[in-house]
Formats: C-alpha cells, sequence, structure tokens
C-alpha cells in the first residue's frame, strides 16, 4: 500500500497523452489542443469604432464645431472616404474608421442633418477608438497546446481564423459493475435482494465531465468466467476500463482476476486514503485499467482522485489542472483517521467548510449535496475557528 500523494506521482510520471486529431471548429467545444494556436489575422484588423457615432480628427473637435458629413461607415462595409478638414463621417460600432479620423464622438453628443454635424455637448474623454491589432496581431500565440477549450478559449479559436483544430483524442471509456446484488434501476423494486446498480451512472457522469467518451456500461455478477467475458469485451472498445466493486479481499472480489491473461501491469493495488484505500491502477496491453471501490461514496471520491487526473493526462493536460487544490477557511470539525489521508465530503457556508453529517462510504444521498473534499492528514483532528483546509471540488 502506497500513499495518497506517491500514487499521484506514479500516475503523473506513467501516463502519457493519446493520439490527435483534427476536428471542426463547431465540435472542438471540451477538447484539448494538440497544437498551438496563433493568429491568423489581426484584432482588430484595422482602427474601427467602438460605439455609434461620428469619426472625425481630434484636432478639428471642440464644442460648437460643425462638420460637413461626407460619408457612411457600417461594420463589414466599404472604406469610408479621407476625411479633410472640418469634415466627419457618420460612424457605427465595428466600423472602419476612415482614413484621417483619429477620434469618434458619439451621437448622442451632437445634432446631424442630411449634410452637416455639430458638437452640441462635451464629449471627452474616451476617443473611441479600438486601434488595429490592440487585443492581438497576425502571428501572436493565442492558445497554447494542452488548452481545454471552454467557451471563452472557443471564441478565441475562432477569431484567430481557424476552421479546424488538431486536438487530442478523446479517452473511450468502459465500465464494469460487478456485484450479485445489483439490478437495473427501475427493477430493484422487484427482487428485496437486489439493489439499484448506481455507482457506474455516475462514474459516467464524472467520466464525460472530464472528455472522456463513454463507450459502454457493463454489469455483471460474482461469477469469473462471465467476468472475464465482460473484461476481453471492455479492453476490445475502450483505452480506459473502470471496474466497480469486487476490489477487496471478498471470496468472491474477481475484479483483478477477471484480467487474469490481460498482462496486467500494476502502478499500484492500494492506497492509504479513507474512503476508497482497495483503488488500484493497472496497464493491460497499451490501455488502462482502473479499479474503484462499489460503495458508492468510495467510488465517487476515488474516480475525482484518480479517473479525473488520468483522462486528463490523456488528453495532453496536467493533472493539476484537475487536482487543483485551494485552502479555504473551516467552519466545522472534520474527521481523520489514525493511519489514512482522509477525503471529507463537505459544502462551503458563510462560516466556512462544514462537512456533510454522513461520511459513511456506503452513503449515497449526501453525494448529491457534497460539493468539496477537504483533506485531513492521519491523526490530524481539523477544526475551525481561524483554520483553513485544502480542498477540492467535488
Amino acid at each position: 500500500m502506497i500513499g495518497f500523494d506517491e500514487a499521484q506521482a506514479l500516475l503523473a510520471v506513467e501516463v502519457r497523452p493519446l493520439g490527435s486529431e483534427e476536428v471542426p471548429l463547431a465540435e472542438a467545444h471540451g477538447r484539448v489542443l494538440a497544437e498551438p494556436v496563433h493568429a491568423g489575422v489581426s484584432s482588430p484588423r484595422r482602427d474601427v469604432s467602438a460605439m455609434d457615432g461620428f469619426a472625425l480628427r481630434n484636432a478639428d473637435a471642440a464644442v460648437g464645431a460643425r462638420f460637413r458629413l461626407v460619408g457612411e461607415s457600417f461594420a463589414g462595409g466599404a472604406l469610408p472616404p479621407a476625411l479633410g478638414q472640418g469634415e466627419c463621417v457618420r460612424i457605427f460600432t465595428g466600423a472602419a474608421l476612415p482614413e484621417g479620423a483619429d477620434r469618434v464622438v458619439m451621437q448622442e453628443n451632437c445634432t446631424f442633418g442630411a449634410s452637416d454635424m455639430t458638437i452640441t455637448a462635451q464629449f471627452g474623454p474616451g476617443w473611441h477608438v479600438r486601434k488595429a491589432a490592440s487585443d492581438f496581431a497576425e502571428g501572436d500565440l493565442l492558445l497554447p497546446a494542452g488548452t481545454l477549450l471552454e467557451p471563452g478559449a472557443v471564441v478565441t479559436l475562432a477569431a484567430a481564423d481557424r476552421a479546424v483544430v488538431e486536438v487530442h483524442k478523446r479517452p473511450k471509456l468502459a465500465i464494469i459493475a460487478t456485484g450479485d446484488e445489483l439490478a437495473p434501476p427501475g427493477s430493484a423494486h422487484a427482487d428485496p435482494l437486489k439493489i439499484p446498480e448506481s455507482v457506474s451512472f455516475g462514474v459516467a457522469a464524472l467520466a464525460r465531465e472530464y472528455g472522456a467518451a463513454v463507450e459502454a456500461q457493463f454489469s455483471g455478477e460474482d461469477e469469473l468466467p462471465a467476468l472475464r467475458r465482460l473484461a476481453e469485451r471492455a479492453l476490445a472498445c475502450a483505452n480506459v476500463v473502470v471496474v466497480t466493486g469486487g476490489a477487496s479481499v471478498g471470496q468472491r472480489d474477481y475484479a483483478k482476476a477477471m484480467f487474469d491473461g490481460q498482462d496486467l501491469e500494476f502502478l499500484f493495488s492500494k492506497v492509504s486514503i479513507k474512503p476508497g484505500k482497495p483503488v488500484w491502477l493497472a496497464r493491460s496491453q497499451g490501455r488502462w485499467v482502473i479499479g474503484l471501490p462499489g460503495n458508492p461514496g468510495s467510488a465517487m471520491v476515488t474516480a475525482r482522485l484518480f479517473l479525473a487526473p488520468l483522462l486528463a493526462q490523456l488528453q495532453g493536460r496536467a493533472a493539476q489542472e484537475v487536482l487543483d487544490w485551494i485552502e479555504l477557511p473551516l467552519g466545522g470539525q472534520f474527521p481523520a483517521d489514525e493511519s489514512r489521508t482522509n477525503f471529507a465530503r463537505a459544502v462551503l457556508t458563510p462560516s466556512g467548510l462544514m462537512p456533510l453529517g454522513n461520511q459513511d462510504s456506503g452513503a449515497q444521498a449526501p453525494l448529491s449535496r457534497a460539493r468539496w473534499l477537504v483533506r485531513c492528514e492521519p491523526a490530524t483532528r481539523v477544526t475551525p475557528g481561524g483554520s483553513t483546509g485544502m480542498a477540492l471540488n467535488f
């Protein structure tokens, strides 16, 4: 059994990104760049107006000054005529300034007719001009490789004049839920010995949140030959296989045995944490296999702590991007284990982080309320009263 930090260090060193592929801009959201993106054009491409009003020479601008109106300028329209002394152009937001103009006076500060305009009110101090390349210049690096394309980054990508982009391939994920007691949700009520199989659905949701494509969700009873067949099917369709349940040392815990003959190479087989000590991670012929405990609380905590960074690194991101621990004030007393690092489920209140009342690894209702994991070191009781703790969004 190894410690949490040692397990994370192994994961960071051993996991390498998958290959890359080209996708159209419309499908780029949520993907991770496999190449740097440089600007294909400058933004703005030339000096443009930031307001609706009148473009003119600043040297001519004064309250009471009268101008000859010589044209109009619309965003995307033809370039307006060059300005001489005492001339102006009616201009709209985003439109190109005429040659010779260096200021825009808002139309609220003017009166105008068909051929002339007069400045009638104080118009300063803003010049209301967006200078060419003031946002970025052609050739500038806008998005480095490894950038997660969230909505704002997609705007930048499009502004770079890119119709297609090279991104890391999404990990393909298969989940195998094990346990004789499990029944598909919606059917457990018909058998008093069954419980709804809930964990694989939570794990699938988390995996999608971190960029994976869930290819299959299997469920198998604790019968080794059948589980081996499921393992073969999962490895055939995915490059990440998640097994839930069967990870401990019970007589019918087959999570590892089901991969006999698949050349499992273990990175770790137990981690000194609570909940989730039985979590394990292995390679099988270029694919990753991660075993999560069957208890829902343990499964979701270990999925957040180990599956999320695994998926991130397969897509070219650093594990630290998804394990972004922050220091927050504590509003309640947090439990500690004598020998293992504890990850308590918590909510953030005005008085600080508060642990949920039910920290049992089998509890499912608290998972809908938990928003943070608070790290508690062994034999260290974390208490409020000016104290802070390291927390991870959950």
